[in-house]
């Protein structure tokens, strides 16, 4: 008995640095293409200046990612979740690719054509992402919170990357010809190549991990059918845990198939799926549109919308890591919801800033939101599969997703009811 309790402890651990690698990683993979397209706003607002591209990219990728989440977290339960993640990053890799060719294409010119073709690539973005972002934090959630915790971050990180790589090609190509698009298409490269990475490091890396290959065994034995192919990959045939759980689980307990519905799941857990609609509906009512276009003109130019959305990015970032602090961990739901709903008090602080303000008010306030936004999201995340079975904790991480793409959705409505409202 002792044996079999310090194998399984040593299953649980080995592998994990490796692990929170890769899950950062994919992370960054997930969300590389999509922050690269947002992060060169400055060359496409050159050579599209009447389409409005931060906002109409933005308005074209969300409803994409919205309705194919909601139609995969209905099907979650039957669906191969290795055939779903490998699916959305492939479709990143080309997407990525294509962005390119079509930029070679059109020789970086402007007009409404090459414009729909950018807005179907963003299209397929959101598809790519709804793939990539429900599959792997529903194979997360049920693992343990720490892979969770670094998927976000590098979720996250994308941002910062992108951020800091815009930066670097904006100042050594400002000065040059054509240096805009130079920029542009170097990140074009860097994310089909992050993409890629991604493939090959779920596919052939993730699955062979110890660590990973208990979390799925034991989701496995707890009726999960979503692992089998993972768990194929990783040498471990299906059968053996079909046959493991017929003679063993289901005669000394039959009730160890049976799992909370969905509907079950999401009413058990209204309060968290609501928390990340109203985190996600606040933030992208002001990221990256009101950041972009509506701060005004400050003695730092060009670079100010660049160093706006970069601040959003690193403190998003840190945000995502301030969780790991014990003490700072917000537990409570009563607390998530509080500190949630008073985050809506910098909607009138980023209007009159932006109105009356200066810059570094304006730097101090994308500080606070992106800040916020990491850790909130975290807490919500890695709190609410707590205590369920495997099934169900893939079928919560889904459904949680689901509504983090709703509020990312409302927010960009909200954005453009704001620019309508100014007489666009």
């Amino acid at each position: 008995m002792n044996h079999g309790t310090a194998t399984e402890s040593i299953a649980r651990q080995e592998g994990k640095f490796t692990a929170l690698l890769v899950c950062w990683l994919l992370g960054n993979g997930s969300l590389v293409s999509w922050n690269s397209m947002l992060t060169i706003e400055d060359y496409y607002s050159d050579i599209f200046p009447d389409y409005h591209p931060t906002r109409v990219l933005s308005l074209v990728y969300q409803p994409f990612a919205f309705v194919t989440v909601a139609i995969l977290t209905y099907h979650e339960a039957r669906l191969n979740t290795r055939s779903r993640n490998l699916g959305g990053f492939s479709l990143f890799f080309i997407s990525s690719a294509l962005l390119i060719v079509l930029d070679v294409a059109t020789s970086g010119r402007g007009g409404i054509w090459p414009f729909i073709g950018v807005c179907i690539i963003s299209g397929v973005f959101g598809i790519a992402d709804a793939h990539v972002q429900g599959g792997m934090v529903g194979d997360l959630s049920l693992m343990c919170p720490e892979f969770i915790q670094s998927y976000f971050a590098g979720l996250a990180a994308s941002g910062a990357f992108t951020s800091a790589l815009r930066f670097i090609t904006k100042a050594a190509f400002e000065n040059s010809q054509d240096g805009l698009r130079k920029g542009a298409t170097l990140f074009f490269a860097i994310s089909a190549f992050f993409e890629l990475l991604c493939v090959l490091l779920y596919a052939f890396i993730f699955p062979k991990l110890p660590i990973v290959k208990y979390y799925r065994s034991k989701a496995a034995a707890e009726g999960s059918k979503t692992v089998s192919a993972d768990l194929i990959a990783a040498g471990i045939q299906r059968q053996n845990h079909e046959v493991g759980l017929s003679l063993i689980a289901v005669e000394e307990d039959p009730k160890i198939l049976e799992r909370l519905s969905n509907k079950e799941l999401l009413l058990d857990n209204v309060d968290y799926a609501f928390d990340l609609y109203l985190i996600y509906v606040l933030t992208l009512s002001i990221f990256p549109g009101f950041l972009s276009e509506d701060t005004g003109s400050h003695s730092l130019g060009s670079w100010y919308a660049l160093v706006l959305i970069a601040t959003f990015n690193v403190w998003d970032l840190i945000g995502r890591y301030i969780p790991l602090i014990e003490c700072l961990r917000i537990k409570s739901r009563k607390g998530l919801m509080a500190a949630i709903l008073s985050r809506f008090l910098l909607i009138p602080a980023f209007y009159f800033t932006a109105k009356y303000g200066d810059q570094g008010w304006m730097i101090l306030l994308t500080s606070f939101l992106g800040v916020t936004n990491g850790h909130l999201t975290v807490c919500v995340m890695t709190e609410a599969p707590k205590g369920y079975k495997g099934p169900e904790q893939n079928a919560l991480g889904n459904l949680l997703v689901t509504f983090l793409l709703a509020g990312i959705f409302s927010g960009v409505v909200l954005d453009w009811l704001w620019l309508i409202g100014k007489g666009w």
